[in-house]
């Protein structure tokens, strides 16, 4: 008989493999110095800042996938449920593999700040607007602009003043910046990898979201439970299973069982995956990871194979729906109509947006105004349009 404790060893990771925590290290370090906290490590306070920060509030006012305009539901995620899930998921790799959990937990609440209202058709919105004046929007450049500048809760700095290796992971944690396109960047050691806590990060996040947007696409009536069982094995042979442990259970909890019979299976082989890799590569300690040719947080080819069938699946069936295409729709005319209008008389902005186009120039500091509304707040902004 294998115990727990058995279990959660057969995963760990050389213990060098963690981001180290302490005063003295490299990550820990801020850009305005701080005494120590008594009692908090310098990662736990990172998170405990997003947390309780004006932008991360705003999180359960912006699209996930479901709008209201699209579903009238209290039980669709928002982008701070969301962000919650992809946190709890987070958190439980890097206790099992032995990481730096307190760093991992900051890096999940922060990951999605940047976003802008409307969900990810808002973002292409804007970033569409932006490039007819030569600029673009990044979600994970504006996340980084927010904590180290647009935050103000400090007297002694502007923004939220946190460690390196939470504004590394903010920048790295789900794509790779050209060290010779970014010169901004240079201080997140661009041309080495990320740790693995930053890694992870990105798989916490598809695990999250295509296992809650099945579960919200069937809520909503967009998905059909048998065209998913169809098209998925990995769900359908889940669902299987459920129906002949629960025989008498009804499909809507069946369909519970296996969703998250699949959100362990994917994360169960996250982390068998990272071990594998450790092993076979020989990575031994955090400069070692940096020196690898590749990210070594994945899925297993097998693994991998479900989970671009879900997103493909997802693609053809819900975020290209009717449904979701008339609020992407939507979504685009009001960003670019309100952007045009802004940028045409910058005057209209608030007085604190005003005070950013002298450093920023007026696109960029419309668009920094737009990408901090919440849904309704963008709507109101819309109402006051049409009138």
């Amino acid at each position: 008989m294998t115990s727990h404790s058995d279990s959660h060893t057969a995963f760990a990771l050389p213990p060098a493999l963690a981001v180290p925590t302490g005063d003295s290290e490299p990550l820990s370090q801020r850009a305005f110095p701080e005494p120590p906290h008594a009692y908090r490590s310098e990662f736990a306070r990172d998170a405990a800042r997003i947390l309780h920060a004006k932008a991360f509030r705003r999180l359960a006012g912006k699209t996930q996938v479901f709008s209201r305009r699209a579903i009238e539901s209290d039980h669709s995620r928002s982008r701070l449920t969301h962000t919650l899930e992809v946190s709890q998921i987070a958190r439980t790799v890097a206790s099992t593999l032995g990481l730096n959990v307190p760093l991992v937990e900051a890096l999940a609440l922060v990951h999605d700040i940047g976003h802008p209202p409307f969900g990810h058709a808002g973002e292409a919105a804007l970033d569409q607007a932006l490039r007819a004046h030569g600029l673009g929007f990044d979600h994970n450049l504006h996340a980084l602009r927010i904590v180290t500048t647009f935050e103000e809760r400090y007297a002694g700095f502007r923004g939220l003043n946190l460690t390196l290796g939470v504004r590394e992971g903010i920048v790295k944690h789900s794509r790779d910046y050209p060290a010779d396109r970014f010169p901004e960047l240079a201080e997140y050691l661009l041309n080495q990898q990320p740790p693995l806590e930053a890694q992870l990060i990105d798989i916490a996040d598809e695990i999250a979201y295509l296992t809650a947007d099945l579960e919200d696409g069937l809520a909503a009536g967009v998905l059909r439970l048998a065209d998913i069982d169809d098209q998925l094995p990995l769900f359908s042979g889940l669902y299987a299973e459920a129906r002949q442990r629960y025989p008498a259970a009804p499909p809507r909890l069946l369909t519970n069982e296996a969703l998250k019979q699949m959100l362990n299976a994917l994360v169960t082989d996250l982390m068998q995956e990272i071990a594998a890799q450790v092993k076979a590569r020989h990575i031994a300690s955090l400069e070692d990871l940096r020196h690898a040719p590749h990210r070594i947080a994945r899925l297993s080819e097998s693994m991998e194979e479900h989970r671009r069938q879900t997103k493909a699946f997802l693609y053809a069936n819900l975020y290209l729906s009717p449904v979701l295409e008339a609020e992407h729709d939507h979504a685009v005319e009001v960003i670019q109509t309100l952007f045009n209008e802004w940028t045409a008389d910058p005057r209209l902005l608030p007085s604190d947006h005003i005070a950013r186009v002298s450093e920023e120039g007026v696109p960029r500091a419309v668009a920094d105004y737009i990408a901090g509304m919440t849904d309704a707040y963008i709507e109101q902004a819309w109402q006051n349009h049409l009138r």
